[in-house]
């Protein structure tokens, strides 16, 4: 004889939120899904950070560039003048010689200037995200100093890291890990169920007489366990603790690179101003030393002499702008960028971003 039994279950588990477990496990991951997202803000600080750097140092050589240019046209004329004064009997040979020493030299540092110009052409094409070889920067020296910027109070530095913010997330995270590592000296309480409809004929499989259903409670409770739950709460507190030390050491680290960049920029600003004043010495000094080799009073190469102090004092103050301009981009960086906790998503665990969304 043949028997026919149809069955529709649908079974079911419910984990209560007892002891905290639940929600301290939500917390622990919630916590370290807003330190991710503020992990990837900091790599997309760092970025255009770099990038700012690697373009304020084209600009640099960019500037580099056009003094050199200038200082080759002034030497070519001037070993033209002495060529000429050479064929006209009133120059001695060794003087053209000087001339097209300090030409040759100038023009050869001219070409070494465009390597390094290139290759900061091409690194700011692979951050932009373009081919270095489909990519290119007009020149545009650099004349304008950084502008001010403001910094705040210290205290508001800590919402505008998202370094700072990552860390206290993790620290967050790790507290909630103490919590639910506890719980586990806590019996698990579980809430099951099944239902479903049973019988003989298919035809009347979801009528009322074939529904069924049970619910009930579980409860489980570890009573040996060799030292696991002791250890594993130990591990949780160590983690605690070493998210505590590396949230400080983040903090402290953040305010010597605001103050470090402070300092360069303050320091820079003097030293420029003390340059500007070498560079107009050396060039009264080059006029001074023309002057008196066109009125015969001496040789060349005191003209030469003042020519190459002149210059090394251009491009030393040229190499003072690029680097006040690198470190206001670092202060920028170490003050967050524009940067705030209000940007971290709030419960991650519902929209699935690690972005916050905004209007």
């Amino acid at each position: 004889m043949t028997f026919n039994d149809f069955v529709l279950p649908v079974n079911f588990s419910y984990q209560a939120n007892v002891w905290g477990r639940v929600s301290r496990n939500v917390e622990a991951n919630r916590e370290q899904a807003q330190a991710s997202a503020a992990d990837l803000a900091v790599v997309n600080l760092s970025l255009h950070a770099t990038l700012a750097v690697d373009y304020f140092a084209a600009r640099t050589l960019d500037t580099e560039q056009k003094l050199l240019q200038d200082t080759v046209t002034q030497y070519e004329q001037a070993f033209q003048l002495n060529e000429d004064r050479y064929q006209g009997g009133l120059g001695s040979e060794v003087e053209v010689g000087q001339a097209k020493t300090i030409l040759q030299t100038t023009r050869a540092q001219l070409v070494d200037v465009g390597v390094a110009r290139t290759q900061y052409e091409h690194a700011v094409a692979v951050l932009v995200g373009r081919a270095p070889a489909d990519f290119t920067l007009p020149p545009l020296p650099l004349t304008t100093p950084p502008p001010p910027i403001p910094i705040g109070v210290p205290s508001e530095l800590l919402e505008r890291r998202p370094d700072i913010a990552a860390a206290e997330r993790r620290v967050a995270a790790a507290n909630a890990q103490i919590g639910l590592a506890e719980t586990a000296y806590y019996p698990l309480v579980n809430i099951v169920g099944s239902g479903g409809f049973e019988s003989g004929s298919i035809t009347t499989l979801l009528q009322g007489p074939g529904a069924m259903w049970t619910v009930g409670a579980s409860i489980a409770q570890t009573l040996f366990d060799g030292g696991r739950r002791r250890a594993a709460t130990d591990e949780a507190k160590a983690s605690y603790d070493s998210s505590v030390a590396s949230y400080r050491q983040t903090v402290l680290t953040s305010f010597q690179q605001v103050e470090d960049n402070l300092a360069a920029l303050r320091i820079l600003e003097k030293e420029a101003g003390i340059q500007t004043s070498a560079v107009e010495a050396a060039q009264r000094s080059l006029d001074l030393s023309n002057a008196r080799f066109d009125g015969g009073v001496t040789s060349y190469l005191e003209v030469i002499t003042a020519q190459n102090a002149d210059l090394s004092d251009e491009l030393t103050s040229v190499n003072i702008l690029g680097r006040r301009m690198a470190s206001a981009v670092l202060l920028i960086e170490a003050i967050g960028g524009g940067w705030d906790r209000g940007s971290l998503p709030q419960r991650p665990e519902c929209c699935g971003k690690l972005v916050a969304s905004r209007d």
